[in-house]
Protein backbone atom coordinates (compact mmCIF):
# COMPACT_ATOMS: atom_id res chain seq x y z
CA UNK A 1 0.00 0.00 0.00
CA UNK A 2 0.74 3.55 -0.68
CA UNK A 3 0.88 6.68 1.55
CA UNK A 4 0.87 9.98 0.40
CA UNK A 5 3.41 11.42 2.63
CA UNK A 6 3.81 15.74 3.01
CA UNK A 7 5.29 15.65 6.03
CA UNK A 8 2.85 16.18 8.71
CA UNK A 9 1.51 14.14 12.09
CA UNK A 10 -1.42 13.07 9.64
CA UNK A 11 0.55 11.08 7.02
CA UNK A 12 3.17 10.00 9.29
CA UNK A 13 0.45 8.57 11.94
CA UNK A 14 -1.08 7.32 8.89
CA UNK A 15 1.97 5.31 7.95
CA UNK A 16 2.39 3.57 11.15
CA UNK A 17 -1.34 2.51 11.74
CA UNK A 18 -0.71 0.90 8.35
CA UNK A 19 2.40 -1.06 9.31
CA UNK A 20 0.81 -1.63 12.81
CA UNK A 21 -1.72 -3.92 10.29
CA UNK A 22 1.37 -5.46 9.07
CA UNK A 23 1.26 -3.63 5.55
CA UNK A 24 3.53 -3.52 3.18
CA UNK A 25 3.86 0.55 2.45
CA UNK A 26 6.20 2.50 0.71
CA UNK A 27 5.71 6.55 1.22
CA UNK A 28 4.90 8.54 -1.78
CA UNK A 29 5.53 12.51 -1.42
CA UNK A 30 5.02 15.30 -3.99
CA UNK A 31 6.83 17.66 -5.36
CA UNK A 32 4.34 20.52 -6.17
CA UNK A 33 5.67 23.87 -6.54
CA UNK A 34 7.23 24.83 -9.59
CA UNK A 35 10.43 26.42 -7.17
CA UNK A 36 11.15 23.53 -5.71
CA UNK A 37 13.90 21.48 -6.31
CA UNK A 38 13.17 17.74 -7.96
CA UNK A 39 15.17 16.12 -5.04
CA UNK A 40 13.44 15.17 -0.94
CA UNK A 41 14.28 17.90 1.72
CA UNK A 42 16.14 16.50 4.63
CA UNK A 43 12.96 16.41 6.69
CA UNK A 44 11.21 13.79 4.45
CA UNK A 45 14.23 11.58 4.02
CA UNK A 46 14.77 11.21 7.76
CA UNK A 47 11.00 11.02 8.23
CA UNK A 48 10.86 8.16 5.77
CA UNK A 49 14.06 6.55 7.61
CA UNK A 50 12.59 6.53 11.09
CA UNK A 51 9.44 4.74 9.98
CA UNK A 52 11.53 2.36 8.02
CA UNK A 53 9.14 2.64 4.67
CA UNK A 54 11.11 3.05 0.96
CA UNK A 55 10.59 6.40 0.33
CA UNK A 56 9.66 7.47 -3.37
CA UNK A 57 9.15 11.31 -4.67
CA UNK A 58 7.26 12.22 -7.36
CA UNK A 59 7.59 15.33 -9.26
CA UNK A 60 4.02 16.61 -10.05
CA UNK A 61 5.18 20.60 -11.06
CA UNK A 62 3.85 20.83 -14.73
CA UNK A 63 0.62 18.94 -14.17
CA UNK A 64 0.08 20.86 -10.97
CA UNK A 65 1.27 24.42 -12.79
CA UNK A 66 -1.25 23.55 -15.56
CA UNK A 67 -4.20 21.60 -14.04
CA UNK A 68 -4.11 23.66 -10.67
CA UNK A 69 -2.32 27.41 -10.52
CA UNK A 70 -3.66 27.63 -14.41
CA UNK A 71 -7.11 27.62 -13.73
CA UNK A 72 -6.65 29.24 -10.26
CA UNK A 73 -4.90 32.37 -11.81
CA UNK A 74 -7.93 32.59 -14.36
CA UNK A 75 -10.59 32.56 -11.76
CA UNK A 76 -8.99 35.25 -10.16
CA UNK A 77 -9.15 37.18 -13.72
CA UNK A 78 -12.50 36.23 -13.80
CA UNK A 79 -14.03 37.81 -10.69
CA UNK A 80 -14.20 34.66 -9.31
CA UNK A 81 -12.76 33.12 -5.67
CA UNK A 82 -11.48 29.36 -6.60
CA UNK A 83 -10.54 27.01 -3.61
CA UNK A 84 -7.16 25.19 -4.97
CA UNK A 85 -7.74 22.35 -2.93
CA UNK A 86 -10.89 20.66 -4.62
CA UNK A 87 -9.49 20.74 -8.11
CA UNK A 88 -5.75 19.73 -6.90
CA UNK A 89 -7.48 16.60 -5.13
CA UNK A 90 -9.02 14.79 -7.57
CA UNK A 91 -6.88 16.02 -10.88
CA UNK A 92 -3.54 15.46 -9.29
CA UNK A 93 -3.50 12.99 -5.93
CA UNK A 94 -6.44 11.18 -6.51
CA UNK A 95 -5.55 10.50 -10.33
CA UNK A 96 -1.45 11.05 -10.77
CA UNK A 97 -0.28 10.16 -7.33
CA UNK A 98 -2.31 7.26 -7.52
CA UNK A 99 -1.08 6.02 -10.91
CA UNK A 100 2.43 6.44 -9.98
CA UNK A 101 1.16 4.15 -6.96
CA UNK A 102 0.03 1.30 -9.38
CA UNK A 103 3.32 1.22 -10.91
CA UNK A 104 5.18 0.89 -8.42
CA UNK A 105 3.11 -2.38 -7.40
CA UNK A 106 0.45 -0.77 -4.60
CA UNK A 107 -3.63 -1.32 -5.52
CA UNK A 108 -4.12 1.78 -3.06
CA UNK A 109 -3.38 5.17 -2.43
CA UNK A 110 -4.15 5.86 1.95
CA UNK A 111 -3.74 9.68 2.78
CA UNK A 112 -4.40 11.33 6.06
CA UNK A 113 -7.76 13.19 4.91
CA UNK A 114 -10.46 13.27 7.88
CA UNK A 115 -13.07 11.31 6.22
CA UNK A 116 -14.67 8.45 6.25
CA UNK A 117 -15.39 5.74 3.58
CA UNK A 118 -18.23 2.94 3.58
CA UNK A 119 -19.34 0.74 0.97
CA UNK A 120 -23.23 0.83 0.89
CA UNK A 121 -23.98 -3.32 0.76
CA UNK A 122 -27.42 -2.55 -1.50
CA UNK A 123 -25.28 -1.60 -4.77
CA UNK A 124 -21.66 -1.55 -3.99
CA UNK A 125 -21.19 1.96 -3.85
CA UNK A 126 -18.35 3.54 -2.07
CA UNK A 127 -20.32 6.26 0.12
CA UNK A 128 -17.88 9.52 1.72
CA UNK A 129 -18.76 10.51 5.00
CA UNK A 130 -17.59 13.14 7.00
CA UNK A 131 -14.60 12.42 9.69
CA UNK A 132 -15.51 11.82 12.98
CA UNK A 133 -13.38 14.65 13.74
CA UNK A 134 -16.19 17.35 12.93
CA UNK A 135 -13.11 20.00 14.01
CA UNK A 136 -11.01 18.29 11.19
CA UNK A 137 -13.31 17.37 8.74
CA UNK A 138 -11.71 17.72 5.64
CA UNK A 139 -14.84 16.37 3.22
CA UNK A 140 -15.88 19.53 1.90
CA UNK A 141 -12.16 18.91 -0.06
CA UNK A 142 -13.20 15.74 -1.67
CA UNK A 143 -16.26 16.26 -3.04
CA UNK A 144 -15.15 16.06 -6.70
CA UNK A 145 -13.92 12.37 -6.57
CA UNK A 146 -15.06 9.23 -8.29
CA UNK A 147 -16.23 5.81 -7.54
CA UNK A 148 -12.64 4.61 -9.52
CA UNK A 149 -10.72 7.01 -7.20
CA UNK A 150 -12.32 5.91 -4.14
CA UNK A 151 -11.68 2.27 -4.93
CA UNK A 152 -7.97 2.79 -4.79
CA UNK A 153 -7.88 4.95 -1.76
CA UNK A 154 -7.88 4.05 1.83
CA UNK A 155 -8.42 6.68 4.82
CA UNK A 156 -7.19 5.15 8.27
CA UNK A 157 -8.27 8.59 10.02
CA UNK A 158 -11.70 9.14 9.32
CA UNK A 159 -12.56 7.35 12.75
CA UNK A 160 -10.03 9.05 15.11
CA UNK A 161 -9.68 12.14 16.57
CA UNK A 162 -7.07 14.73 15.86
CA UNK A 163 -6.05 14.97 19.56
CA UNK A 164 -5.64 10.77 19.42
CA UNK A 165 -3.41 10.97 16.18
CA UNK A 166 -1.70 13.38 18.57
CA UNK A 167 -1.30 11.05 21.14
CA UNK A 168 -0.27 8.18 18.49
CA UNK A 169 2.54 10.27 17.24
CA UNK A 170 4.32 10.96 21.04
CA UNK A 171 3.27 7.63 21.86
CA UNK A 172 5.83 6.63 18.98
CA UNK A 173 8.35 9.00 20.16
CA UNK A 174 7.83 11.39 17.12
CA UNK A 175 6.86 14.73 18.05
CA UNK A 176 10.29 16.56 17.09
CA UNK A 177 9.58 14.77 12.85
CA UNK A 178 6.21 16.68 12.18
CA UNK A 179 6.01 19.95 10.93
CA UNK A 180 3.31 22.35 12.06
CA UNK A 181 0.05 22.29 10.18
CA UNK A 182 -1.17 25.31 7.55
CA UNK A 183 -3.86 26.19 6.57
CA UNK A 184 -2.69 28.61 3.66
CA UNK A 185 -2.88 27.86 -0.16
CA UNK A 186 0.05 25.73 -0.03
CA UNK A 187 1.58 27.29 -3.66
CA UNK A 188 2.18 30.86 -2.12
CA UNK A 189 4.74 30.52 0.20
CA UNK A 190 4.30 34.23 1.39
CA UNK A 191 0.52 33.92 2.17
CA UNK A 192 0.16 37.13 -0.23
CA UNK A 193 -2.05 35.69 -3.23
CA UNK A 194 -2.53 39.30 -4.30
CA UNK A 195 1.35 40.22 -5.04
CA UNK A 196 0.87 36.54 -6.12
CA UNK A 197 -1.84 36.93 -8.36
CA UNK A 198 -0.12 40.04 -9.70
CA UNK A 199 3.77 38.12 -10.20
CA UNK A 200 1.50 35.91 -12.36
CA UNK A 201 -0.71 38.00 -14.33
CA UNK A 202 0.55 41.37 -14.35
CA UNK A 203 -0.95 43.41 -17.35
CA UNK A 204 -3.45 41.00 -17.66
CA UNK A 205 -5.38 41.91 -14.60
CA UNK A 206 -7.23 44.71 -14.58
CA UNK A 207 -6.30 48.21 -13.13
CA UNK A 208 -8.04 50.63 -10.93
CA UNK A 209 -11.90 50.63 -11.09
CA UNK A 210 -15.35 51.56 -9.68
CA UNK A 211 -16.92 50.89 -6.56
CA UNK A 212 -20.45 51.59 -6.65
CA UNK A 213 -23.42 51.42 -4.26
CA UNK A 214 -26.68 49.02 -4.71
CA UNK A 215 -27.88 51.93 -6.61
CA UNK A 216 -25.38 52.22 -8.83
CA UNK A 217 -24.11 55.64 -7.90
CA UNK A 218 -19.67 55.56 -7.56
CA UNK A 219 -18.61 56.02 -3.88
CA UNK A 220 -15.01 55.54 -4.31
CA UNK A 221 -12.06 53.78 -6.47
CA UNK A 222 -10.55 50.70 -6.05
CA UNK A 223 -6.87 49.36 -6.63
CA UNK A 224 -8.29 45.83 -8.80
CA UNK A 225 -10.90 43.67 -8.16
CA UNK A 226 -8.13 40.61 -7.67
CA UNK A 227 -7.90 42.31 -4.53
CA UNK A 228 -11.46 41.87 -3.09
CA UNK A 229 -13.83 38.92 -2.68
CA UNK A 230 -17.55 38.94 -1.62
CA UNK A 231 -18.23 39.70 2.34
CA UNK A 232 -15.10 41.45 2.48
CA UNK A 233 -14.82 44.98 4.64
CA UNK A 234 -11.20 46.32 4.93
CA UNK A 235 -9.19 47.67 2.06
CA UNK A 236 -12.59 49.72 0.35
CA UNK A 237 -11.60 53.22 1.77
CA UNK A 238 -15.13 54.69 1.50
CA UNK A 239 -15.98 56.89 4.49
CA UNK A 240 -19.07 56.39 5.75
CA UNK A 241 -20.29 55.87 9.56
CA UNK A 242 -21.68 52.72 9.13
CA UNK A 243 -19.05 49.86 6.78
CA UNK A 244 -19.62 49.12 3.57
CA UNK A 245 -19.06 45.38 2.67
CA UNK A 246 -18.19 43.61 -1.08
CA UNK A 247 -21.54 42.53 -2.40
CA UNK A 248 -20.71 41.37 -6.47
CA UNK A 249 -17.53 41.53 -8.49
CA UNK A 250 -18.21 42.88 -12.35
CA UNK A 251 -15.28 42.31 -13.98
CA UNK A 252 -16.48 42.69 -17.35
CA UNK A 253 -16.90 46.26 -15.70
CA UNK A 254 -14.20 46.51 -13.51
CA UNK A 255 -16.82 47.11 -10.90
CA UNK A 256 -16.70 46.50 -7.09
CA UNK A 257 -20.63 46.51 -6.00
CA UNK A 258 -20.65 47.45 -2.57
CA UNK A 259 -23.96 47.76 0.42
CA UNK A 260 -24.31 46.92 4.10
CA UNK A 261 -23.16 43.82 5.51
CA UNK A 262 -27.49 42.76 6.16
CA UNK A 263 -27.07 43.11 1.82
CA UNK A 264 -24.50 40.15 1.99
CA UNK A 265 -27.26 37.63 2.77
CA UNK A 266 -28.89 35.90 0.09
CA UNK A 267 -31.07 32.57 -0.98
CA UNK A 268 -30.19 31.46 -4.41
CA UNK A 269 -27.48 30.76 -6.49
CA UNK A 270 -26.49 28.39 -9.48
CA UNK A 271 -23.94 25.67 -9.21
CA UNK A 272 -22.20 24.61 -12.10
CA UNK A 273 -19.42 21.06 -12.95
CA UNK A 274 -21.32 19.13 -10.63
CA UNK A 275 -19.77 16.00 -9.68
CA UNK A 276 -22.14 12.91 -7.94
CA UNK A 277 -20.08 10.78 -5.96
CA UNK A 278 -22.33 7.65 -5.47
CA UNK A 279 -25.91 8.51 -6.68
CA UNK A 280 -27.08 9.55 -10.44
CA UNK A 281 -27.85 12.92 -10.71
CA UNK A 282 -31.03 14.09 -9.72
CA UNK A 283 -34.12 15.01 -12.35
CA UNK A 284 -36.62 16.00 -9.55
CA UNK A 285 -36.24 18.38 -6.65
CA UNK A 286 -34.03 17.14 -3.81
CA UNK A 287 -33.31 18.40 -0.45
CA UNK A 288 -29.83 18.21 1.12
CA UNK A 289 -27.66 20.10 3.65
CA UNK A 290 -25.35 22.35 1.65
CA UNK A 291 -21.97 23.88 2.37
CA UNK A 292 -20.48 27.23 0.86
CA UNK A 293 -16.80 27.56 2.18
CA UNK A 294 -14.44 24.83 3.64
CA UNK A 295 -15.53 26.72 7.67
CA UNK A 296 -18.81 27.59 6.70
CA UNK A 297 -21.68 25.51 8.55
CA UNK A 298 -23.81 23.43 6.47
CA UNK A 299 -27.46 24.98 6.28
CA UNK A 300 -31.03 23.21 4.77
CA UNK A 301 -31.15 23.93 0.62
CA UNK A 302 -33.47 22.87 -2.13
CA UNK A 303 -31.68 21.62 -4.88
CA UNK A 304 -32.94 21.95 -8.57
CA UNK A 305 -32.01 20.71 -12.04
CA UNK A 306 -31.37 22.69 -14.66
CA UNK A 307 -30.39 22.78 -18.19
CA UNK A 308 -27.56 24.87 -16.82
CA UNK A 309 -26.23 23.42 -13.83
CA UNK A 310 -28.09 23.01 -10.24
CA UNK A 311 -30.36 26.00 -8.31
CA UNK A 312 -29.71 26.19 -4.86
CA UNK A 313 -32.54 27.60 -2.85
CA UNK A 314 -31.85 27.76 0.86
CA UNK A 315 -34.27 28.03 3.28
CA UNK A 316 -32.44 30.96 5.35
CA UNK A 317 -30.12 33.73 3.82
CA UNK A 318 -26.69 32.78 3.81
CA UNK A 319 -23.81 35.30 4.13
CA UNK A 320 -21.19 36.30 1.56
CA UNK A 321 -22.31 33.35 -0.69
CA UNK A 322 -19.25 33.50 -3.54
CA UNK A 323 -18.83 32.72 -6.91
CA UNK A 324 -15.92 30.56 -7.48
CA UNK A 325 -15.99 28.42 -4.48
CA UNK A 326 -17.63 25.16 -3.90
CA UNK A 327 -21.24 24.35 -2.72
CA UNK A 328 -21.18 21.03 -1.31
CA UNK A 329 -23.96 18.74 -0.80
CA UNK A 330 -24.40 16.83 1.81
CA UNK A 331 -27.19 13.62 3.45
CA UNK A 332 -26.60 14.69 7.12
CA UNK A 333 -22.90 13.22 7.42
CA UNK A 334 -22.67 11.65 3.58
CA UNK A 335 -21.17 13.82 1.03
CA UNK A 336 -23.92 13.37 -2.04
CA UNK A 337 -22.00 15.60 -4.30
CA UNK A 338 -21.52 19.25 -5.14
CA UNK A 339 -19.96 22.10 -7.83
CA UNK A 340 -18.79 25.25 -8.21
CA UNK A 341 -20.75 28.30 -7.32
CA UNK A 342 -21.19 30.25 -10.92
CA UNK A 343 -23.96 33.01 -10.21
CA UNK A 344 -25.33 34.68 -6.68
CA UNK A 345 -29.41 35.14 -7.80
CA UNK A 346 -31.39 36.13 -5.13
Amino acid sequence: MAVAVSGGVDSMVTTLLLKEDEHEVLALHMILRPEDSPEPGEHIVQLAARLSVPLHVVDLRRPFHQQVIKPFLEAYRRGKTPNPCVICNPSIKFTLLQEQAVKLGATTLATGHYVRLLRDESDGSLRLFRGRDRSKDQSYFLYRLDQAQLARTFFPLGNHLKSEVKKLAADAGMQGYFRPESQEICFISDKDYRAFLEQHLGSDLPGPGPVVDLKGRQIGEHGGIHRYTIGQRRGLGIPSSAPYYVIGLEPDTNTIRVGRESDLRRREMLVTDVNWIAASPPTSELQALVQIRSRHRESPALLKPTTGGTLVRFLEPQKAITPGQSAVFYSEDEVLGGGIIEQVLS
